[in-house]
């Protein structure tokens, strides 16, 4: 059985006003490909398959072929709902796609078993259990009680979703008894585990007041598929728990990563946990320079490229320039003549006060949400509880703000 996990694709998304339409298209042709090529037997795909929870009709459009592609591969594809998908929008095609042997899953159901799935190998024999978690919102986990303390409501939570888990472990460990089979099981969640690494693209998700779910609260399943983080990466824990990270870049600091997906094979011999490299479809980068050194810092970044490619480009520039007036007009006079988009341009200081200390940020559209609140409190003398009652508060506005979107 062979089982390809990848997440956050974010179908839709626009970069610094550009479309990546065309990176997506061909991510998708080149997940086709690999499917045939590798015989895979299922796709799982841990949340955030668009980037809104209204996406433009070409995204749509993008999804709905690489289903169609995918048929004659005789792949299972699994859909789960992200914290940017919105179940209403996945739910439309539901029972149509099921019929082109794809199944989408776009919120927790109190009814466990429709969470419980049989993965088959290409022999149409079952191979595997798919416990298929999306992203499970806290109005649909609990009931908010008057008088709870900001740390009982995390507590809470986190033991609701704990114990979601745990009962779909025990459904599926009670499907292979029933059965009288021995079938690996496997666990998806599009959540923050404790311990990742973060990338600008990112967005905090704030499951009511919880932050970050703790590793040790799965339940031993063989292979834990997540979403939500965008570097690809394993969590060090006793149970295999793996972010798959989104297929293409999505901020400049993610511009360096080797993305991939994670392919996993069952045999009777045991499990093996793979790489699978994925080209990179357009080529970006961050550059932090001088004035001077712009233009030879810029053809170095370029002969790692093809020619037919543009590459798209943000400079931070130093705060030994960053003071020009007419900064703009010189970088761009630099840049005339070579194949690159400067998308964004950033001055460079190390002393903007208000809790900025070391920031390179020019404008609050650069800022999240967490900066801007975190350089406000330490404008206030308060004591450490009232810090954190304050930041319980202000997650839960987010979290609301969120679900609104």
């Amino acid at each position: 059985m062979r089982i390809l996990h990848t997440s956050d694709w974010h179908l839709g998304q626009n970069f610094m006003g550009r479309s990546r339409a065309t990176e997506h298209k061909a991510f998708l042709r080149w997940l086709a490909n690999e499917v045939t090529t590798r015989q895979i037997d299922a796709i799982v795909v841990a949340g955030d398959i668009f980037d809104t929870a209204t996406p433009p009709s070409y995204a749509r459009e993008i999804y709905n072929q690489f289903i169609v592609e995918l048929q004659s591969s005789q792949c299972q594809l699994i859909i789960l709902a992200g914290n940017h998908d919105a179940a209403a929008v996945l739910n439309e095609s539901k029972n149509l796609l099921q019929c082109l042997n794809t199944q989408v899953i776009a919120s927790s159901s109190s009814k466990l078993n429709e969470q419980l799935l049989v993965l088959h190998n290409r022999k149409q024999q079952p191979a595997a259990l798919l416990c298929a978690v999306p992203f499970l919102r806290a109005r649909d986990m609990l009931q908010s009680q008057a008088g709870q303390s900001a740390g009982d409501k995390q507590r809470s939570l986190q033991q609701a979703i704990a114990a979601h888990y745990q009962q779909l472990f025990a459904l599926a460990q009670q499907y292979n008894t029933e059965h009288k089979l021995e079938l690996p099981i496997v666990m998806t969640g599009h959540l923050t585990t404790l311990g990742v690494s973060r990338s600008e693209s990112v967005r905090d998700i704030y499951i009511g007041t919880l932050e970050a779910f703790p590793a040790d609260a799965f339940p031993p399943a063989d292979y834990i598929a997540l979403g939500h983080i965008h570097q690809s990466q394993r969590i060090n824990a006793n149970t295999d728990i793996r972010y798959s990270g989104s297929p293409i870049a999505l901020s400049f600091d993610e511009a360096r990563q080797q993305k991939q997906a994670w392919l996993i094979e069952f045999a009777v011999d045991g499990k093996t946990v793979s790489s699978l490299p994925i080209p990179c479809f357009q080529p970006l980068i961050s550059i932090k320079t001088t004035l001077d050194t712009i233009t030879t810092q810029v053809q170095q970044a370029l002969s790692d490229i093809t020619a037919e490619q543009i590459l798209w480009l943000e400079l931070v520039i130093a705060e030994t320039d960053a003071y020009l007036t007419d900064l703009q007009q010189r970088v761009e006079t630099q840049l005339q003549d070579l194949p690159v988009e400067l998308l964004r341009l950033r001055r460079q200081r190390t002393n903007l006060g208000n809790g900025f200390a070391d920031a390179s940020y020019t404008s609050l559209a650069e800022l999240t949400p967490q900066q801007v609140w975190q350089a406000r409190l330490a404008t206030e003398q308060l004591t450490e509880q009232q810090q954190q009652q304050l930041t319980a508060l202000h997650q839960q506005i987010l979290a609301k703000m969120e679900h609104a979107e």
